[in-house]
């Protein structure tokens, strides 16, 4: 029945228009000004009767003084705030037109020399004005929010708690009042200090009475509200909490909110983000600016995770111009369109085309004189190139070695590869080719009067990239599948995208040649207990709305990855979290005619050879077993001599745009 009354009421005042509003509030004004000369005027002469007085006597100039007081409330904005949402700062502008309506009413009474009402009346109106209008504004306003209090209470599907009882917690209650659907039953505080106390009419609980609160009061909804807390806090009170039948939401960081993307009042789910227990790495301006602000600079890859998220960093440093290359034509499609709207005033060009293909490369890096280039393309999901390994040394080691090389002769200042974790004491052809193409870029940097600085980044697995584990569990969870995974002690080194991004430009800016970066990336993360974390973070019980199925390590997998072949082998950089490596290295002359054997291996298709070249050039290497036995079962291939292998690379039939050509 109180609801029913409460929306008939909450109908009614929807309904009036804002002038009608403000009409109503200006004749509740003059009601509360008569109702304050008339307390005045009577505490001032008790022997007088106060309403014979006022009426018959002064009854005009009671009415001008009213409509002098509104006239003046009216001018200096007493009724532009919607009273629904404005705070106490009416408090200023009422006492603004409370002194400015008594002043000018004195001031004419004195000039006319009539004084209707003494100065001590005038004094005491003023006072009762200024009490009884923001008395009344309050009482107006709570009535108002009590209202939409009972009605959304009525409609509300969630019913929340508000983890954090700071400033943060108190803002985020006031924009919960307003928002239809959500009831606010209480806050929970670390701080002893803060328990059993009010908060914007809600008690402040601890932690130990969460449980107790949720059955009481039915909550199915927790809103971490600590923006300016550190992601190894803000961990620890997820992993806490994580047991709790509730949805675990968050308002935005501290980060968040101050780069705009996103506003205090906006909720959202936890991320996985916050599950990894470490902070960003953040970026050093000047080394952000170094390679890119007002030079022309070329992504190739530029539509897969990575290469898109370089093409956003980069167009926000406002380069001359940035050049786009992608194999993919609607991943070349959404980039280009997605720079076209957000940054339309940075010039951009679009390029189809192969890492393979010298000539095509060429063109473009002269065309538009690049100075700088990152070079993201690569086949990079293991179990694919495990499967295809000649497709995985045509686009990863020879598409690189192409890109490089196209850098020299197109005299590129920068060139920044991007690798991988995967990398190190290889066990895939994914991580192997890599790492040959690491190797390719070490070499050529070594070269005498090479006029390309190049540099080399590796790092782990980047959170919501194509194909990492975090959508596919996230897909997994929403279709009510079972969540897949390898093994259960299978652990991962985890970033977000924009860090990597970040990562590579700043490394770029560092490079001397042929150095290898990397990022002090904290500690890995075990993936089963990652997968129950997002199931429970989903408000579902792990085993019973969702389960967790073990299918086996894939082939080539790792249980856990290296950042560095040699833990001993790296030195700090002027940035604190990032390192440097100089890996064990060829030399040109060496490393060229072993390149033009598994090039060779690789066009004709030869499995078996490709593995063996694949372990000659990276000792290191452990192949997984089924393909190593399927490598044995054919027939060893001899060593093919540097002369011998010159002349087989020479004689290769080759695509237009695919010539085997070294330095």
């Amino acid at each position: 029945m109180r609801n029913k009354l409460a929306d008939g009421l909450l109908n009614i005042y929807g309904s009036l228009s804002r002038q009608r509003k403000q009409l109503v509030l200006g004749f509740t004004d003059a009601v509360v000004f008569f109702v304050a000369i008339t307390i005045a005027i009577a505490l001032r002469f008790r022997s007088n009767p106060t309403v014979q007085y006022l009426v018959l006597e002064n009854w005009w100039k009671l009415g001008l003084f009213i409509a002098l007081k509104l006239v003046v409330f009216w001018l200096v904005g007493v009724y532009r705030p919607i009273l629904r949402y404005t705070g106490l700062e009416f408090l200023f502008s009422i006492a603004q037109g409370t002194v400015i309506s008594s002043g000018i009413w004195l001031l004419c009474s004195l000039q006319r020399g009539m004084m209707p009402f003494s100065r001590v009346v005038l004094v005491m109106d003023g006072l009762l004005t200024l009490v009884l209008v923001i008395v009344a504004r309050l009482l107006i306003r709570q009535f108002i929010q009590g209202l939409y209090q009972n009605v959304l209470k009525g409609r509300a599907s969630e019913s929340v708690i508000i983890y954090g009882a700071g400033l943060a917690g108190a803002q985020l209650a006031n924009s919960l009042r307003q928002e239809p659907g959500y009831r606010l039953v209480g806050f929970i505080d670390d701080h002893i200090e803060l328990h059993q106390r009010l908060l914007n009419g809600h008690r402040i609980y601890s932690r130990g009475q969460l449980k107790s609160l949720i059955a009481t009061e039915g909550a199915n909804t927790l809103i971490l509200a600590m923006p300016s807390i550190d992601r190894g806090r803000r961990r620890e009170i997820i992993n806490a909490l994580q047991s709790l039948p509730v949805t675990i939401k968050t308002v935005p960081s501290l980060t968040e909110i101050l780069t705009n993307k996103y506003s205090l009042s906006n909720i959202r789910k936890i991320d996985v983000a916050d599950l990894l227990g470490r902070e960003e790495v953040l970026p050093e301006p000047e080394l952000l600016c170094i390679n890119i602000t007002n030079k022309s600079v070329l992504v190739t890859g530029a539509g897969g995770s990575i290469g898109s998220q370089l093409c956003r960093e980069i167009a926000h440093l406002q380069p001359k111009c940035l050049v786009l290359f992608e194999l993919s034509e609607l991943a070349l499609y959404n980039i280009d369109l997605e720079l076209t709207k957000n940054f339309p005033d940075i010039p951009h060009f679009a390029y189809l085309g192969n890492v393979t293909d010298r000539v095509h490369l060429n063109h473009i890096l002269q065309l538009h004189e690049v100075a700088t280039v990152y070079h993201a393309a690569a086949y990079k999901h293991v179990p694919l190139v495990e499967a295809n390994p000649a497709q995985g040394i045509q686009n990863n080691i020879l598409g690189t070695l192409v890109t490089a090389q196209c850098a020299i002769e197109s005299n590129v200042k920068n060139f920044v590869m991007i690798s991988t974790d995967k990398a190190v004491r290889p066990t895939n052809v994914m991580g192997t080719t890599k790492r040959c193409a690491e190797l390719a870029i070490q070499a050529l940097a070594d070269l005498p009067n090479c006029p390309t600085c190049f540099g080399i980044v590796r790092f782990g697995n980047v959170l919501d990239s194509s194909g990492s584990v975090v959508p596919r569990f996230r897909q997994q969870i929403a279709a009510g599948l079972p969540i897949t995974v390898t093994h259960r002690d299978v652990t991962r080194y985890f970033m977000s995208i924009p860090e990597a991004v970040r990562l590579v430009i700043q490394a770029g800016a560092m490079a001397t040649g042929g150095d290898v970066f990397l990022l002090e990336m904290g500690e890995p993360v075990r993936i089963y207990d990652l997968a129950q974390q997002m199931i429970r973070l989903s408000g579902l019980e792990v085993g019973k709305d969702v389960e967790i199925k073990i299918t086996g390590l894939r082939p080539g997998e790792k249980l856990y990855e290296e950042l560095l072949i040699d833990q001993n082998n790296h030195k700090l950089t002027r940035h604190p979290k990032i390192f440097s490596a100089h890996e064990q290295k060829y030399e040109w002359v060496k490393l060229e005619p072993m390149l033009k054997v598994l090039f060779h291996s690789a066009q004709i298709n030869d499995t078996p050879a490709i593995i063996r070249q694949l372990q000659r050039l990276v000792p290191e290497y452990q192949p997984d077993p089924l393909l190593m036995a399927q490598v044995e079962k054919s027939s060893p291939q001899p060593w093919v001599p540097e002369a011998v292998a010159s002349a087989m690379a020479t004689s290769l039939p080759h695509a237009p745009g695919q010539e085997y050509r070294f330095h």
